[in-house]
């Protein structure tokens, strides 16, 4: 149950999503770790302010927010209009928090759901981010942002250490500090009976301060689909790596919806590396339902223990997992939801919902 208004103020456009159906499902996917008794906080919503010309000169100013359970995020984007033949620049304030469930949280229920560490992060990002013109099936994005990192506890207080004792920043301090390049390419190829997709990401952190972190990050993600009659045969493999300074939260989080589901969010494990295989075999029942198989696959490369801190090992995380089950695929004008009951290696069941592609 929801509720979505799109507003027009002279040549700006105001769009209020709200949704009243998060707090059900996420009695379902989460272990809950932090009570309110305020219930507004019970409710998800995003609300996003667009300009399209902003100083008369087709500047385009987006301003967003997002609210969950437990975290929010506010984004504001400025784009100046140049030559298509030209990299867009875009240029980006960006402020949110979340609690880090993936490294920090402890696995409950035979791994199938995650608590809170008591370790949420909030993260300030300012930057640039240039959009190359797309060729063929190819296009890229290159930024350069600054990006402040400052862990708390569930009450919103600065923490440097765990409820272990052990640091959750790299510096040892409050906060930590990064000027981080990225370059990610992306590659994009579909027809009616089949798709490709590749994603590659590098992110290196810049030296310009004694104390701010140098590190490089590597990411990729490919996927392939193939038509079997009328079903839909896909797989993918996502794989990663980090080298050079780290804090705990920069680690690979292993488990949960869109990762390897039949666990908890970060509940297979948390590493410096890290390869998760998917495969998916979906069935159309009707024009908008489908019916879905599912194998998931995930390892922490034996990398866990070079994490600092080791939380992994300290929350007995196995470092490998494997989970299978089924679900439902529902298309609509608000976009897909997805419903997925899935069964770990230790026989522990849990439901996934998921909701993507929402339109005003």
């Amino acid at each position: 149950m929801g509720a979505q208004k799109s507003i027009h103020a002279g040549k700006a456009k105001i769009d209020v999503n709200v949704d009243f159906t998060h707090k059900l499902c996420a009695a379902l996917m989460l272990h809950p770790f932090r009570n309110s008794g305020n219930p507004l906080s019970q409710i998800i919503g995003s609300l996003c302010i667009k300009h399209p010309s902003v100083f008369g000169g087709s500047e385009k100013l987006d301003v967003s927010w997002d609210k969950g359970l437990y975290d929010s995020n506010v984004l504001v984007a400025y784009r100046r209009p140049r030559p298509e033949w030209l990299s867009q620049q875009s240029f980006v304030i960006q402020h949110s928090i979340s609690p880090e469930i993936g490294v920090h949280g402890f696995p409950v229920d035979n791994f199938s759901r995650s608590g809170s560490g008591g370790v949420n992060l909030r993260r300030f990002f300012a930057g640039v981010d240039l959009n190359d013109p797309a060729s063929s099936h190819w296009s890229s994005t290159t930024s350069i942002k600054f990006e402040h990192v400052r862990p708390v506890n569930d009450d919103g207080r600065s923490i440097t250490r765990d409820l272990d004792g052990f640091p959750v920043t790299c510096s040892g301090s409050p906060h930590d500090s990064m000027v981080v390049l990225k370059q990610e390419s992306r590659y994009a190829k579909a027809d009616d009976r089949s798709f490709s997709q590749l994603s590659l990401q590098i992110e290196q952190g810049v030296p310009v301060l004694s104390k701010w972190l140098i590190f490089n990050r590597f990411k990729f993600v490919a996927s392939k689909g193939i038509k079997v009659g009328p079903a839909l045969l896909s797989a993918s493999l996502t794989g990663g790596s980090i080298v050079g300074d780290m804090a705990p939260y920069q680690a690979f989080a292993i488990g949960g919806l869109g990762s390897v589901r039949g666990y908890g969010e970060g509940a297979v494990g948390t590493g410096r590396s890290c390869l998760i295989m998917n495969s998916e075999l979906t069935l159309p029942v009707n024009k908008v339902l489908e019916c879905a198989v599912f194998l998931d696959s995930g390892t922490d490369l034996g990398s866990g223990r070079h994490v600092p801190g080791n939380p992994a090992l300290r929350h007995g995380k196995p470092g490998t997992g494997i989970g299978c089950g089924y679900g439902l695929r529902l298309k609509s004008r608000m976009g897909q939801f997805q419903v997925d009951y899935a069964i770990n290696a230790f026989q522990q069941k849990t439901v996934y919902f998921g909701v993507s592609n929402i339109v005003s």
